[in-house]
Parts: structure tokens; C-alpha cells; sequence
């Protein structure tokens, strides 16, 4: 794991969350995309399904500093917290282990490996997904949405503009038939600063 941390056993509403094991090199693992990981696909992968994780939610909490911002103009970027009663629609990717080595190279500013129980068409599996918890040297908060598009409006880092991670998660949400009420008051908080 890049951030060198561990996610302790821990209870989310009836879920479980613990750090997932190493696997052998040549095992497939299930990973669980809710961010750039949906529209943004630069590894192999054996399957692509939608997906579902319940317990956990999707918000710009997380900053930025070495995608879409800098160390002193940090982005916005999302990570899931705790919440018992939500269901994060994403995309889950069969990778080869082996893939898990540059997922956590990409994830590394602040972001762990976590186990989730993923829900599919076709059946629930155990997987990992990368969350940035509270605490991290990243972590950001909550902010009114108006104050989050102002801070995406403005950041730039070596992958991009961050509004360009916000409207391209939009549209690929939309192309899941996902419905997320914090990415899209966000969008409509950026075309109201003149970033639409």
C-alpha cells in the first residue's frame, strides 16, 4: 500500500472494512471505481461491470495535490465516507493482482485499500476500493457547494483541470444511469461561478 497505513477492522452500518490481504501475482482481485477510475482506465482488466457499494457515500472531501491541484493549490476529488443508508453506484474492474501495484502508485495521495462487498448484476463479490479517510494528510471536509466549485474552478495539476474530473465523472455517471446528488449540485454550483 503506497500511503504505507492501515485501515483497521472496523464496522460500517452491517459492512465490514479491513484492510485486504496481499494476493499472489498471478490472482484476480475486484476493485470498486467511484471517481476517475470509472472514466479514466489506464490498466488491464479481465471484466467491467456496474457496480454498487452500500454504506458508503461519494463527496468532494479529499484534496488534490499530485492529479488535479498542487501541494499549494490543492483540487477536490472524491473518496466515500461512512453512510449507512447509501448506495455508491461505480464500475468494478476483475484486474489481475498484479495491477494493484500501479492502482496504488495512482491512489497514493492519501487513499488505502479497503475491502467492500460489491453488488452486481450478476452476483455480489468481495473486493477492494481506495477511500481517503479523514485524518489523511489530504483530507479537505466538507465545504457548501458553492466553495467547493470555487476551489474546482481554480485548480489545475499535472493531470488536468479539476473541473474537467468533475464534469467528466458527471458524464460518466450519467452514462451508468447513476443519480448522485452531491456531484450534481456541484455541477450546477460550477456553471453558476462561470465554469460551466
Amino acid at each position: 500500500m503506497a500511503s504505507g497505513r492501515h485501515v483497521q477492522a472496523g464496522v460500517v452500518g452491517d459492512r465490514r472494512a479491513n484492510r485486504h490481504p496481499p494476493r499472489r501475482r498471478d490472482a484476480a482481485a475486484w476493485v470498486f471505481g467511484y471517481g476517475s477510475l470509472i472514466w479514466r482506465v489506464d490498466f488491464p482488466y479481465r471484466e467491467r461491470r456496474r457496480a454498487v457499494v452500500a454504506g458508503w457515500a461519494r463527496r468532494f472531501w479529499q484534496g488534490s495535490r499530485d492529479h488535479r491541484g498542487t501541494p499549494r493549490a490543492p483540487g477536490r476529488v472524491v473518496t466515500l465516507i461512512p453512510a449507512a443508508r447509501a448506495e455508491c453506484v461505480g464500475v468494478a474492474y476483475r484486474v489481475d493482482a498484479s495491477v494493484l501495484a500501479h492502482l496504488d502508485h495512482r491512489e497514493k495521495d492519501g487513499y488505502e485499500r479497503v475491502g467492500v462487498e460489491i453488488r452486481t448484476a450478476v452476483g455480489v463479490v468481495d473486493g477492494i476500493t481506495y477511500i481517503a479517510p479523514a485524518g489523511n494528510p489530504g483530507f479537505l471536509g466538507p465545504a457548501a457547494p458553492d466553495v467547493l466549485a470555487a476551489q474546482i474552478l481554480h485548480a489545475v495539476g499535472p493531470s488536468g483541470t479539476n473541473r474537467e474530473y468533475l464534469r467528466e465523472l458527471a458524464a460518466a455517471l450519467r452514462r451508468l444511469d447513476a443519480d448522485d446528488a452531491h456531484v450534481h449540485v456541484l455541477l450546477e454550483a460550477l456553471a453558476a461561478n462561470n465554469g460551466g
